[in-house]
C-alpha cells in the first residue's frame, strides 16, 4: 500500500461531464475523459506504476494540507517544505462558460515562501492504462496520443522545458515567493497555442465564480451549514450536464475491503440513487437539477422494454454497460478484480419504483407534471400493481438467486401510495382504486410475513432470520408512525446486530450475499440510524452520532461509501452520491427536530 495514498487523502474536481481525483501529494490518479463513463487516461489510483498520473510536487521533504476555495469545486494543495519553502497548487476543471467546449484539467502553481524547486511529472495511459502516450513537442507544449486517434494538449507558461522519454513528459521548476506557472491539458485536442491564449486565470476567476453563483442558491441555513455546503457542491459535481443524469460516483472498483471481490463500477447512473441525490438537492431549494433530470428519465422509460426498468444507465441512458474485468491492472493496493461496467443493471430491483415516484411527486408537489412525465409516472404505478408480487435481486444487488426483500416490498407499497397521492392532489387519470387496494395488500403482506415478532425486528427477506440496515425507512416514509412499537424495536435490533464501535457505524447487513470477503460499515447506513433516533425522539442521542460521524469525513468534508470501524479508513468508491445526500437529510431532519421541540411545532413531517 505504500504508493497508494488513503483514499481520504484525495479530492474532486470537475466539470459537469467528468471529474478527477487528486491527491494530498498533488497526484491526479484519476480522470476519465471526456465523460464519467469513458476509458481512464490517468488510472494510477489502481495501478501506480502501470495506471497513470500527472503529479506537481515539491523535490524535497514536505507536509501538504486540502481545502477547497471557499463555495467553490476549485481545490488548494499547500505544500510546506521542511526547509521552510511553501507553494500552493491550484486545480480545477472549468465550468460553464469557461469550459470552452472541452474537458480540461487547469493547474497553478504559485511560490508562496522561499525558493522552492518543483517537480512535474506526466504520464497518460490511454484506455486504463492499456496505451502509453506517445509525445511530440510543440512550440508551446506538448501532443500526447496513443496512435490511434486520441490525443491531448499539454499547453505550459513560458520557460517550462520538459524532458520525454518512454511515455513520460518530466519538467523542474523553481518557484520564488510571487512566481507562478500554469499547466493546461485539454484532451482531444490537437493545438497546442501559447498560455496567453487560454487565460488561465480569467478561466480560474470564471469558474470560481460560477460555483459561488451556484450554490448562492442554497436555501438550507441550519447548524450544519458547512457540511451541508461541501455534501450539495459535491453532488452537483456528479451531475453529467448534456444529459441531466446523475452518476453514482466518478471512480470505479475502489475495494469495499483490502482483499476480496466487492469493487464494483460507480460511475454510472441509478435510478435509486438519483432519486436519493435530487431529493436531497430539492430539500435545499435547488430545483434545476430535478428538472433537467426529468427529461433523462423520459429517456430511459422511452428506451424500456416493457419489462421492469433497468436499474442503471450510461451517462447518455444508454443500456449496454457489460462488466468486464481490466486484468492488466493490479486494483487499488493490489485489491483485485478491476471492474468496468456493471452487470447488476439488469437485475429486478423492485425498490426503485418507489424511490422514483417519491422524488418525482416532491419535484412536482407544488404544481403538476407535463402530460409525458404523468405518462411515465403512471405506467410505474401500474407495473408495480401488477408485479410486486415477484422476488427481486434487491436494494444491495445481491449476486445470487432473488428473494422477497422487504425494502423492496416497502418500496412497492411507497410507489402505489404516492401514485394515489399524487393523482388525488393533481385531479390526474389513472386506476386510483386499483392503487390504493394493492397498495393496502402489499403493506399487511409486510407485516405477516417481514415481521419477526419473537425478536421484535423487521427482517431482510421473507422467512429469513436475517436482518437489513434498509428497513430503517419505514418511519421515513411514513409506512409506520414513528410512534409505532415495531419502529422502536427494529431500530434496537439493528443497532444491536449490525452497529460497530462506540460511534455505532452501521453494517447493511451480515448475511451471505453470494460474494468473498467482508466489507465495511455503510455511511448512509449509519445516517439512516442517527434520522431514525431523532424521530423516535432520542434527538440528544442522534446529534451526538451526527457530531462523530461527520468527525469521519476527510479534511476536505468528502465521504465515500464505507467506513473500516476498526481503522477509520475510507472503504468503496469515492466520493459518494449517496453518503452525501443521506448527510444532508440528515442535518435537514434533526434541525426540524430541533426546532420542532424548541416552538412545539404540530405540523411538522418527516422528510
Amino acid at each position: 500500500m505504500s504508493d497508494y495514498l488513503p483514499i481520504a487523502e484525495y479530492g474532486v474536481i470537475g466539470d459537469l461531464h467528468t471529474a478527477a481525483l487528486v491527491g494530498s501529494n498533488g497526484s491526479i490518479d484519476w480522470w476519465c475523459p471526456p465523460r464519467f463513463d469513458s476509458p481512464a487516461l490517468f488510472a494510477g489510483l489502481l495501478d501506480a506504476q502501470r495506471g497513470g498520473h500527472w503529479r506537481i510536487a515539491p523535490g524535497p521533504a514536505w507536509t501538504s494540507e486540502q481545502a477547497y476555495l471557499p463555495a467553490t469545486n476549485v481545490l488548494s494543495t499547500t505544500f510546506h517544505l521542511q526547509a521552510g519553502g511553501v507553494i500552493r497548487l491550484t486545480d480545477f476543471m472549468p465550468v460553464g462558460p469557461s469550459r470552452a467546449g472541452t474537458s480540461a484539467l487547469y493547474r497553478r502553481v504559485e511560490g508562496v515562501r522561499g525558493t522552492v524547486p518543483l517537480q512535474v511529472r506526466l504520464e497518460p495511459r490511454f484506455e486504463y492504462g492499456a496505451q502509453p502516450a506517445h509525445f511530440q513537442p510543440r512550440q508551446a507544449g506538448l501532443l500526447a496520443s496513443d496512435g490511434s486517434g486520441q490525443v491531448v494538449a499539454v499547453t505550459a507558461s513560458p520557460g517550462i522545458v520538459w524532458k520525454l522519454s518512454e511515455g513520460t513528459a518530466q519538467a523542474r521548476v523553481s518557484l520564488q515567493p510571487g512566481d507562478t506557472a500554469w499547466f493546461v491539458l485539454r484532451y482531444d485536442d490537437d493545438e497546442v497555442p501559447g498560455i496567453d491564449v487560454l487565460r488561465p486565470q480569467a478561466a480560474l476567476d470564471r469558474t470560481a465564480e460560477w460555483w459561488d453563483a451556484w450554490i448562492a442558491g442554497l436555501t438550507y441555513h441550519g447548524r450544519y451549514r458547512r457540511e451541508v455546503e461541501r455534501s450539495a457542491l459535491t453532488l452537483k459535481l456528479l451531475q453529467y450536464e448534456p444529459s441531466g443524469a446523475i452518476v453514482a460516483s466518478p471512480t470505479t472498483s475502489l475495494p469495499e475491503w483490502p482483499s476480496g471481490e466487492r469493487n464494483w463500477d460507480y460511475r454510472y447512473t441509478w435510478l435509486r440513487d438519483s432519486s436519493f441525490v435530487l431529493y436531497a438537492l430539492d430539500a435545499l431549494g435547488f430545483q434545476a437539477e430535478a428538472e433537467g433530470y426529468h427529461r433523462f428519465f423520459k429517456r430511459v422509460c422511452r428506451r424500456s422494454d416493457g419489462r421492469h426498468l433497468q436499474v442503471l444507465h450510461a451517462v447518455d441512458a444508454g443500456r449496454d454497460v457489460p462488466e468486464k474485468l481490466l486484468e492488466h491492472l493490479e486494483g487499488y493496493g493490489g485489491a483485485r478484480p478491476v471492474r468496468i461496467g456493471n452487470g447488476a443493471a439488469h437485475q429486478f430491483q423492485l425498490d426503485i419504483y418507489g424511490e422514483l415516484l417519491e422524488t418525482l411527486a416532491q419535484g412536482h408537489r407544488r404544481a403538476p407534471p407535463s402530460e409525458g412525465v404523468w405518462h411515465a409516472m403512471r405506467s410505474l404505478v401500474d407495473w408495480v400493481a401488477e408485479h410486486w408480487r415477484e422476488p427481486d435481486w434487491g436494494v444491495w444487488e445481491a449476486r445470487q438467486e432473488p428473494r422477497h426483500y422487504v425494502f423492496g416490498k416497502v418500496m412497492a407499497w411507497r410507489a402505489l401510495d404516492r401514485g394515489v397521492w399524487f393523482a388525488r392532489r393533481h385531479d390526474l387519470g389513472g386506476d386510483r382504486e386499483r392503487w390504493a387496494r394493492e397498495a393496502e395488500i402489499v403493506r399487511q403482506d409486510v407485516l405477516d410475513q417481514g415481521w419477526d415478532a419473537r425478536r421484535g425486528t423487521f427482517l431482510q427477506a421473507y422467512g429469513e432470520p436475517h436482518l437489513d440496515a434498509s428497513v430503517l425507512v419505514l418511519p421515513k416514509i411514513r409506512f409506520l408512525p414513528r410512534t409505532d412499537p415495531r419502529v422502536r424495536s427494529t431500530l434496537e435490533a439493528v443497532r444491536r446486530e449490525l452497529g460497530a464501535g462506540p460511534e455505532e457505524l452501521i453494517f447493511r447487513y451480515r448475511s451471505p450475499d453470494g460474494l468473498a470477503g467482508e466489507e465495511g460499515a455503510f455511511v448512509i447506513c449509519s445516517l439512516w440510524m442517527i434520522q431514525n433516533l431523532g424521530l423516535v425522539g432520542e434527538l440528544d442521542e442522534a446529534e451526538r452520532l451526527f457530531g462523530l460521524l461527520l468527525r469521519r469525513a476527510s479534511r476536505l468534508g468528502l465521504f465515500a461509501e464505507e467506513i473500516d470501524p476498526r481503522t477509520g479508513d475510507f472503504l468503496g468508491n469515492h466520493p459518494l452520491g449517496l453518503s452525501h445526500a443521506a448527510l444532508i437529510n440528515t442535518a435537514v431532519i434533526l434541525d426540524r427536530l430541533r426546532g420542532k421541540q424548541a416552538v412545539g411545532d404540530q405540523s411538522f413531517r418527516e422528510r
